[in-house]
């Protein structure tokens, strides 16, 4: 519920990169602009954009950078994209098989690249379901966001030709009656 009342965040992997775009809803007018952010990175090769609770996403892009910088001093070389993905998703699923533990309220869009697989994106829902995407979108208009990236050419497009589309897929997703003003974030891996 905490991921469906947060802004909308969306991810596409194109053929040099994966593009993140995020509508950060905004609180009250006297926020700062650039506070809270959506957009984490992990390292030189892997970024995070997250939907829901700040302090969850917080959390798990820590334990994200922590995953990355032990497998970096393990084997001296970047963590593939698969298995991060797959080590913060048993993170994230260990907290809903405990009691003493509170399971995440929040949604993750993981991307990055790695020698072996090149570019990839990955969804990780509060549950600890992790699945690879060529485009995904969760948030509060989720459902709306994954018809406009059906709508984009992905094999053929290019990462900055992908930003556009992206930060223009996020202003048609965004309910002016209903919603506050947002802030727009947007990054590429």
């Amino acid at each position: 519920q905490a991921t469906e009342n947060s802004g909308t965040a969306l991810g596409v992997r194109v053929k040099d990169g994966v593009v993140f775009g995020v509508e950060k809803l905004g609180v009250s007018r006297l926020t700062v602009e650039g506070s809270s952010r959506r957009l984490l990175q992990v390292g030189r090769h892997h970024g995070l954009a997250v939907a829901g609770l700040s302090a969850d996403c917080r959390q798990l892009a820590g334990r994200a950078r922590q995953e990355a910088s032990q497998w970096q001093a393990a084997y001296a070389a970047v963590i593939p994209t698969r298995v991060l993905a797959d080590r913060l998703a048993s993170f994230v699923h260990q907290h809903t098989l405990y009691g003493v533990l509170r399971p995440f309220g929040s949604a993750v869009l993981l991307g990055g690249w790695d020698p072996s697989a090149s570019y990839q994106l990955f969804a990780l829902d509060g549950s600890g379901l992790c699945t690879g995407y060529s485009g995904v979108a969760v948030g509060k208009a989720a459902s709306a966001a994954r018809n406009e990236i059906e709508k984009m050419d992905l094999a053929n497009m290019t990462a900055r030709e992908a930003v556009v589309a992206v930060a223009k897929a996020v202003y048609r997703v965004h309910d002016e009656v209903k919603d506050k003003d947002f802030e727009l974030e947007l990054s590429w891996v």
